[in-house]
């Protein structure tokens, strides 16, 4: 059964004249990790901007878990579409523990509810014995591991990923791959990672989405 779909969506920004997709279509099962493959310019990051509602395609609709967030009548506001987010550059709060970071997106749940999630998640990135350091504490890695942790604590129906390894070295990138692709296995979640590197994709990834410029696709 489809969990996720995505059907003809055309979107273009206003100062431009030609459409960064036209048409685009895509479909998930529940627990698919999926690659989307290009160079910039190629409307990747447009592409996840669309799925988690910071931008509205010109037309097309999107489903996820079987309720429509897009379509010519509806267009559901981003805090409400259960979509968590991955950033190249972490966008940790610097302020904030790492606990405190993973806890940010908790408060409707009670007391207990969060510190058992917070248990969860520190566990799932094993990350216990460095709850109380603050990012700047703590190494790309595991700095990267605590936002997968933030994204997935509210137990998103989708997590999106733009370019997640673009700041790590050769050395770590390869590790934190490995790592990166254990943790959504273990979390069973529905993902998209944007990359414009073929081996990120290959790595993690059970099928991959080639966007071309001019919105052409390819599957493999």
């Amino acid at each position: 059964m489809t969990f996720f779909e995505m059907s003809g969506i055309t979107f273009q920004y206003d100062k431009g004249n030609e459409s960064v997709l036209s048409g685009f279509a895509m479909q998930l099962e529940q627990g698919d990790v999926v690659g989307v493959l290009g160079q910039s310019g190629c409307g990747k990051s447009t592409l996840l901007r669309l799925i988690a509602g910071l931008e509205a395609p010109h037309s097309g609709r999107i489903v996820i878990g079987g309720s429509t967030m897009v379509d010519a009548n509806v267009f559901v506001d981003p805090e409400s579409r259960g979509v968590g987010m991955v950033f190249q550059d972490y966008a940790l709060f610097p302020h904030l523990t790492v606990e405190n970071n993973i806890l940010f997106g908790l408060h409707r749940l009670s007391k207990k509810e969060r510190a058992a999630r917070l248990d969860e998640m520190l566990e799932l990135v094993q990350l216990r014995e460095y709850a109380k350091r603050y990012p700047h504490e703590l190494s790309g890695g595991q700095q990267q591991r605590v936002a997968f942790a933030r994204a997935l604590a509210p137990r998103p129906s989708i997590l999106l990923m733009d370019e997640p390894f673009s700041n790590l070295d050769s050395e770590l990138k390869g590790k934190i791959r490995d790592e990166l692709k254990q943790l959504l296995r273990a979390a069973r979640i529905t993902s998209i990672l944007v990359t414009h590197d073929q081996a990120d994709a290959d790595a993690i990834c059970d099928r991959i989405v080639r966007l071309e410029r001019r919105a052409t696709v390819t599957v493999q």
